[in-house]
């Protein structure tokens, strides 16, 4: 049994950690209100302009811009995987990694070759690891996202679909359902593939000031833009509220194992003192 100094060593190691996790805890509560109130201020611009460019995917313009014209075969693709800079936010990463994998995989038996971009340290280092070929990266996202910041590595996905080096774009992130609640999603961006609406009975067509070129080239960079904000901004809110949970989780058991130390404790001094007084009652039984 482990003596009295040590267990005391343990019990005040693991105060401190408590008290870390605690810190992190309410740190995370503080910036998962902004996260979702970013999240949700984000999601009625970009299910608007999802919509407008499912409906302009249906309709007969006088241009077809190529993020809308399917590809016969599909020889590669692109891939954009968002996940966070740092970690200690469960198994949030790990869900929408897996989820990348297991596609990657399916891809690669049917021999399609895949270019990936990773937004966040922890996809980033794990598609290294992997062996993928990461055609562009952004980490350091930091707590609020800038959509300047994003354009870079994504012109590269939508250059390389436009000069025909990938034949598909697709997104992995984690979408928020609520705080104790994060699902993985795969999005398919490029080619535009919308639903029609089932309540219209005609297919819309559209207007164009001052022409069709101008006006699509910009709806669906904007379209594909807005989208990938949205998806950081929803991971964002799934990483606060991860953290919230699981360091709410850590402190709970650190408070657990304390108990239990505490408990530890008090019997190996009560069997300390027991072995003294018997000593002490043996000693004067013998003078």
């Amino acid at each position: 049994m482990a003596s009295g100094k040590e267990i005391r060593t343990k019990i005040k190691s693991v105060e401190n950690t408590r008290k870390i996790t605690r810190a992190m805890e309410m740190v995370a509560a503080a910036k998962m209100r902004k996260a979702q109130d970013r999240m949700r201020a984000a999601r009625p611009y970009a299910e608007k302009i999802a919509a407008v460019a499912a409906h302009l995917s249906f309709a007969s313009p006088e241009y077809r811009h190529p993020f809308v014209q399917k590809r016969e075969q599909i020889r590669r693709v692109g891939l954009i995987v968002v996940s966070t800079d740092k970690g200690l936010c469960g198994g949030l990463n790990t869900n929408a990694l897996r989820l990348a994998v297991n596609q990657m995989k399916k891809w690669e038996a049917e021999n399609i070759g895949i270019d990936v971009t990773a937004f966040g340290n922890k996809g980033l280092g794990f598609m290294q690891r992997m062996g993928a070929n990461v055609v562009s990266h952004l980490v350091a996202l930091g707590d609020t996202p800038h959509v300047d910041r994003m354009i870079g590595p994504v012109k590269v996905m939508l250059d390389a679909y436009v000069e025909g080096k990938i034949d598909a774009l697709y997104l992995v992130y984690s979408r928020f359902i609520n705080t104790m609640k994060q699902e993985p999603a795969l999005t398919q961006l490029l080619p535009l593939a919308g639903e029609p609406d089932q309540q219209l009975e005609h297919h819309w067509d559209y207007i164009y000031e001052p022409e069709a070129r101008s006006v699509v080239d910009g709806l669906l960079v904007r379209y594909v833009e807005a989208l990938i904000y949205q998806a950081v901004a929803e991971n964002m809110a799934c990483e606060q509220s991860a953290r919230m949970v699981a360091m709410k989780a850590a402190s709970d058991n650190a408070k657990n194992v304390i108990g239990e130390l505490k408990l530890v404790y008090n019997k190996t001094r009560q069997a300390a003192i027991t072995k003294e007084l018997s000593e002490i009652v043996a000693g004067a039984a013998a003078v």
